[in-house]
């Protein structure tokens, strides 16, 4: 009894094998695709943030030559 369903769980054994592998590809890819999207979002995060102290800089640049030209 035991001798059958050994050579059984034997005959399926390439194909566990391949399951095994095409489910670790598939975890590699989503962790992949998962890092890729984190660092998308952290790049726009940072250009966001430059951006906004690009624009206070030239604020802060307007509002002293505004004050520049009424002390004049």
């Amino acid at each position: 009894m035991f001798n059958f369903f050994f050579s059984q769980a034997l005959d399926n054994f390439p194909v566990l094998l391949y399951i095994l592998a095409a489910k670790t590809l598939l975890l590699c890819l989503g962790f992949a695709a998962m890092k890729m999207y984190q660092s998308r979002k952290a790049e726009a995060a940072l250009k966001k943030q430059q951006e906004q102290k690009r624009l206070a800089a030239a604020a802060e640049h307007e509002e002293k030559a505004d004050t520049d030209k009424k002390e004049d």
